[in-house]
């Protein structure tokens, strides 16, 4: 393969990605709002994904394009910052949508993000893409017009596809990184009642998928998860086993609300059940490396 670009790649996904890939493509090129540079063979081209700036010819002749552009989630949703989360996800992909029509040479696959979020709260049906049951709330709706700001553009020369991610769990970066933590210092108990499902996949089994997409062509909405769903209180008392403590005190959601206001997040990341599960990955035959948990844990918490 030829050109990679990642839009948004220098958080935790991107450089998991930039790993993964650096020896199987000629060039990456990373969008970036920082400055433009060139480091260890990787370019960086700063952009600001609402307006062209030059940034858009770096698209011409590339063989995939990887959007990871947003703002982060883990924050208080106050009205700036919903605004924000919305419109930094909008209009990076309306930006791109245009820059790829643009191009005499469009990128040949372009992989959006999306999130596994865009479900409804589920403690019974597990969602694949076929079946599953959309829901109602502030972070549903900004997945569904995240994928329709997507989608809506025919870019005719250019295969689309939406990866409706779950956590993703590094040794380096993510939620796995204060998981652990808490975990290690005695407060790795269930969270709120703990009967509510986590999504996640590893971070080694994420690039994986990516890579597996692209070769297998796979377009619309796939579900990037592992395939074993877990309830909250079992993830947690499978984590502190792994890390080697005897206990962990639970947090009933009257305390998360308390310590989600200090730290400045949303107890939704960690409260609702995200049943869901990569139904298009298995049946086009991917093989998970990591769809234990128990395999996962051990893989992060090695050296």
């Amino acid at each position: 393969m030829k050109k990679l670009i990642i839009a948004a790649g220098t958080g935790f996904l991107g450089q998991v990605l930039v790993n993964h890939f650096k020896n199987k493509f000629e060039e990456i090129v990373i969008l970036t709002r920082g400055k433009s540079q060139t480091i260890d063979g990787i370019k960086y081209v700063n952009w600001n994904a609402r307006t062209f700036s030059g940034w858009e010819k770096e698209l011409e002749n590339a063989t995939v394009l990887i959007n990871l552009a947003g703002k982060s989630v883990d924050c208080r949703y106050t009205k700036e910052n919903k605004k924000e989360i919305l419109l930094s996800r909008i209009e990076s992909t309306k930006i791109l949508n245009k820059a790829v029509l643009n191009c005499q040479n469009p990128p040949k696959h372009w992989l959006n993000s999306s999130t596994s979020t865009i479900y409804r709260f589920s403690l019974d049906k597990q969602m694949d893409e076929i079946d599953g049951e959309i829901g109602n709330d502030f972070s549903i709706n900004v997945a569904l017009s995240w994928e329709k700001a997507f989608f809506k553009t025919e870019t005719t020369d250019t295969l689309k596809t939406a990866l409706r991610t779950s956590i993703v769990l590094g040794k380096k970066g993510g939620a796995f990184i204060p998981l652990k933590t808490l975990a290690k210092i005695g407060f790795g108990g269930k969270q709120g009642k703990g009967n509510q499902f986590i999504s996640w996949i590893h971070e080694e089994d994420f690039a994986n998928a990516i890579e597996f997409i692209l070769q297998k062509e796979i377009i619309g909405v796939i579900n990037v998860v592992s395939p074993e769903p877990i309830r909250n209180a079992n993830f947690m008392m499978k984590l502190r086993k792994a890390v080697g403590f005897p206990f962990g005190i639970p947090m009933s959601k009257f305390f998360l609300e308390i310590g989600s206001f200090f730290i400045r997040t949303e107890t939704e990341l960690v409260l609702k059940s995200r049943n869901v599960i990569p139904k298009r990955l298995l049946e086009n035959g991917f093989q998970f490396k990591f769809g234990n948990l128990d395999k996962a844990f051990e893989n992060l918490l090695s050296k």
